[in-house]
């Protein structure tokens, strides 16, 4: 570039700088207007939730246990009559009530020995009879005799012979007496064993798997015909710790304690009974001890062998803090639950839950009688959250 060059162009900058620093200027003035105007701060709307207050009330202690269900009472039909089963009236598994007809065992084996015991009797009964009249007419020479040998009309001894006779036949006579006696239980011992072809139920249950069926041979009391299994009432037995076994003999002392006995993934009411049974002993090894609840199991939904969740209740917490379970948060530091401040504000509390039970948490530690719980939008809480409440739940209180 020559000299003239470079004079023309550093001549055009100093004109064109000035021009171009007032444009700069303005449009940043512009900007930061602009900025300045959108800087204000926004606030976050607040949070639709659910609430419901801590509610204080009466929630049982309870302990959970598996249980296992046992009959009532086993019973195994026996005859009491040795032969040959001509019927069977019930099917297996069947309901049955006591004094049912169950089995029929070939009757005329008993029917003969009952006739025969009755013509037995009649004998018996006859010759008795027969004894007791030449009894009474010797008696009645007896009498004559002693008349005649005062008057000298007889000898002495033909009165002694007189009265041995009449003695002999008295002695006849018990002898006859006491025939009737064993021929009349020879006779209700025939009558018994014939009685005993039916076979009825001895208790109401339900049957087990048929034992003997009909063409067999049926032995007096050692083949079992079925066994019949008493399920109303119905036992329930489980194991707790021997830790508890104290506070079981203080409530026990107190009043009885009750249970309910689940199946599990069944979908079925929980049956519910009393402790009857609890063990003089605790099983060394295993540091537990043995216990029976009775429950009526009036609807048949428990059935020997199934296995059982029971919850046992060991005392009653009369003053209970209670939330809805949802109301509780799990977190790396703990439960959690949100609260309602007195400016619509939610604030967070460090909860101990000491049991949840049918959906409701019992809070330990963390909450007070009048406070208010989030139980539903805690999501999307932050503690200091503004809120709205959307809907407010009132809690059932069970009075004591």
């Amino acid at each position: 570039m020559t000299r003239i060059a470079r004079t023309r162009l550093l001549t055009r900058l100093r004109t064109v700088a000035p021009a171009v620093l007032l444009a700069g200027l303005a449009v940043g003035g512009v900007g930061c207007t602009g900025k300045s105007a959108d800087s204000t701060p926004r606030t976050a709307p607040p949070v639709a939730v659910t609430t419901t207050p801590v509610v204080q009330k009466p929630m049982p202690v309870q302990l959970k246990a598996i249980g296992t269900v046992e009959a009532y009472s086993t019973v195994a039909v026996k005859t009491q009559v040795s032969g040959p089963i001509l019927s069977v009236h019930f099917s297996e598994g069947q309901e049955v009530r006591r004094g049912q007809t169950l089995f029929t065992i070939d009757p005329a084996p008993f029917e003969a020995a009952v006739q025969r015991a009755e013509a037995a009797l009649a004998r018996s009964r006859a010759n008795l009879e027969r004894d007791r009249a030449l009894w009474r007419n010797a008696e009645a020479d007896v009498q004559r005799y002693a008349e005649l040998v005062a008057k000298d009309y007889v000898t002495r001894q033909q009165y002694d012979t007189v009265k041995a006779n009449a003695e002999a036949l008295q002695a006849t006579l018990q002898a006859d007496e006491a025939s009737v006696r064993a021929d009349e239980a020879e006779l209700l011992n025939a009558r018994l064993d014939l009685g005993y072809c039916t076979v009825t139920a001895p208790a109401s249950g339900r049957t087990g798997e048929l034992l003997v069926h009909a063409g067999n041979m049926a032995r007096l009391n050692e083949t079992i015909l079925v066994q019949i299994y008493q399920i109303r009432p119905i036992y329930v037995d489980f194991t707790v710790p021997e830790q508890v076994l104290p506070r079981l003999r203080e409530q026990m002392r107190r009043d009885r304690l009750t249970v309910s006995a689940t199946i599990p993934d069944s979908g079925a009411p929980a049956e519910r009974g009393a402790v009857t049974f609890l063990d003089s002993t605790v099983a060394s090894g295993t540091g537990t001890i043995h216990l029976k609840a009775t429950c009526d199991n009036a609807n048949g939904v428990l059935w020997p062998g199934l296995f059982v969740d029971v919850l046992l209740v060991l005392d009653t917490e009369p003053q209970a803090l209670v939330v809805p379970a949802q109301a509780v948060v799990p977190s790396q530091e703990g439960s959690l639950v949100y609260v309602v401040t007195a400016d619509n504000t939610a604030a967070v509390r460090k909860v101990t839950v000491d049991r949840i039970m049918a959906g409701e948490a019992v809070i330990r530690d963390g909450l007070r009688a009048d406070d208010t719980v989030i139980v539903d939008g805690q999501m999307r809480l932050t503690p200091g959250s503004r809120i709205t409440v959307r809907r407010k739940v009132e809690p059932e209180v069970i009075q004591p």
